[in-house]
């Protein structure tokens, strides 16, 4: 199975960096997500752990690490994490880390919410953001 690698940009839009290793089973969201079509770009996520949950059937640890997402990102990373959860009631092992920028608790805050929406647990860090 294929790795997926997404490079992040900024411009008019806001694409996170997304790594998802196949071998390792880690996996990354990184930066700011406002995208032109959020459904597209997360379903190509959710598709890749669909995959991975048939084909290689391996723990998984999901780490997200945004700095900003729009309301289109927070339904669709809602939508990456109820796909999580079903592997994980499949039987399937899954670690969520969710990293947070100390200075901004909304961003901490959503991920409460996610735990109460999915019922999973979710580990939360607070990181000092890069400047750029």
């Amino acid at each position: 199975m294929e790795n997926l690698e997404i490079k992040g940009e900024s411009g008019v839009y806001f694409i996170p960096n997304v790594s998802l290793n196949a071998q390792t089973g880690t996996c990354e969201i990184s930066g700011e997500s406002y995208l032109e079509d959020t459904s597209e770009f997360y379903n190509g996520i959710i598709n890749w752990i669909e995959q991975y949950t048939i084909e290689v059937k391996g723990a998984l640890t999901f780490n997200f690490k945004l700095t900003y997402f729009n309301t289109s990102s927070s339904r669709s990373i809602l939508d990456v994490l109820r796909t999580l959860k079903k592997y994980q009631d499949q039987g399937g092992g899954v670690t969520i880390n969710w990293y947070y920028p100390e200075d901004d608790d909304s961003i901490a805050e959503e991920a409460e919410d996610y735990m109460k929406d999915t019922g999973l647990a979710i580990n939360m860090f607070s990181f000092e953001p890069d400047e750029d």
